[in-house]
């Protein structure tokens, strides 16, 4: 039997606390523009959350060096419709 047809699974069902999560390592990866995009999270509302989240993900765009890091990206953005106000 191979893994050729496996597929990553998304969890889709992150609430706030696995969204900030997320989040913090994205902040800690050392990549400063990331950091700086996500510095104070906790206390961030959705909406500044979800447009911090999308900025950042333009921003990372095209950078294959960062593609771990897009990917948690994208995880949380398939996610941010869990957010409460």
């Amino acid at each position: 039997m191979t893994d050729e047809y496996e597929t990553l699974r998304w969890p889709t069902n992150l609430d706030r606390a696995g969204i900030e999560k997320r989040l913090v390592e994205v902040r800690d990866s050392g990549v400063t523009e990331l950091a700086g995009f996500f510095s104070g999270l906790e206390k961030m509302t959705s909406a500044q959350l979800g447009a911090a989240v999308v900025t950042a993900l333009s921003w990372i765009q095209g950078k294959p060096e960062h593609r771990h890091i897009a990917t948690q990206l994208e995880m949380v953005a398939m996610n941010l419709k869990n957010l409460k106000k």
